[in-house]
């Protein structure tokens, strides 16, 4: 059985290692460009599509990408599972610089993100999201470290934010009192899409600094991150070769069917346009052909 995994690379992973049949494929979406062209190969018997979030050169800062267009596109392409590496400030003395975390938990401090596909046809859906990470591929993924000289944490809370900017003192010090783990700017609402479009989904987090908020390390700066990202990226690569072929079967995840109870626009009041603009989505429920009164 040929796998497709969807990476959305972050901060200093631009590009797979080890692909073959390389391809750049640009797509369109209801919601616009992606943030870049989406580079599809074959990783050993998994179909790979890797979109570099911030496009190539980091030119999309954290609250102007366009992540509907990013999943939308993910899921027109036929990935299967969803995979997000990002880099992260920790917000834990065990977490240091170096270390790789995979989160299970999210809470949003965004403001000027749209995160959900719907509201521009006219219709209403109310995923479940109270697991956001898919347990097989975090099990997989946490099982490919493994084998890896870092050290990993399994679990833990991650804190987005709209950024750029960095926190403030005092609000690091906030989500460390609510036992937050990490601190990013991405991740959200990218798990919440991927949970509309179906995709199971897990965060492969990279802790490249303490914030702002540990008083024996000297406040986070860009060539701080910078010098743990190129770091970290390498193992990121690795860990990624070593999931292509250890991918769990996304049959068995729940977010496979997560818009099957939560569509609550009533049938016949979705538009032929939404049915046919959105059937990368909505076509297993609905006729995308199918005329509305």
């Amino acid at each position: 059985m040929e796998h497709q995994l969807g990476i959305i690379g972050g901060s200093g992973l631009y590009e797979i290692e080890g692909l073959t049949n390389v391809e750049e494929v640009h797509v369109e979406t209801p919601f616009g460009a992606p943030s870049d062209a989406i580079v599809r190969g074959q990783l050993g018997t998994t179909k790979l599509s890797f979109l570099p979030r911030h496009g190539r050169g980091h030119r999309v800062p954290p609250h102007r990408i366009n992540y509907r267009a990013n999943i939308f596109a993910l899921k027109k392409l036929g990935v299967q599972q969803l995979v997000s590496v990002s880099a992260v400030g920790s917000l834990k003395e065990e977490i240091a610089p170096g270390d790789m975390v995979l989160v299970d938990q999210f809470i949003d401090r965004t403001r000027v993100r749209r995160s959900t596909f719907f509201d521009d046809f006219g219709m209403v859906a109310h995923v479940a999201f109270g697991d956001p990470v898919d347990r097989g591929l975090q099990t997989a993924l946490a099982g490919c470290i493994g084998e890896l000289d870092v050290r990993l944490h399994t679990g833990g809370t991650y804190i987005c934010i709209d950024g750029p900017q960095f926190s403030s003192r005092a609000e690091s010090e906030l989500y460390r009192s609510w036992g937050a783990s990490v601190i990013g700017m991405t991740n959200l609402p990218e798990a919440k899409l991927a949970r509309e479009a179906e995709l199971p989904y897990a965060t492969l987090a990279m802790a490249t600094d303490y914030d702002c908020w540990h008083e024996s390390e000297e406040d986070v700066t860009v060539d701080a991150v910078v010098a743990v990202l190129k770091r970290n990226a390498e193992l990121a690569k690795q860990i990624i070769g070593k999931l292509a072929n250890s991918l769990p079967d996304p049959a068995a995840s729940p977010a496979v069917s997560a818009l099957e109870s939560a569509i609550i626009t009533a049938p016949e009041q979705v538009s032929t346009e939404a049915r046919a603009a959105l059937a990368p989505i909505l076509a297993k429920y609905f006729d995308p052909k199918e005329s509305q009164p």
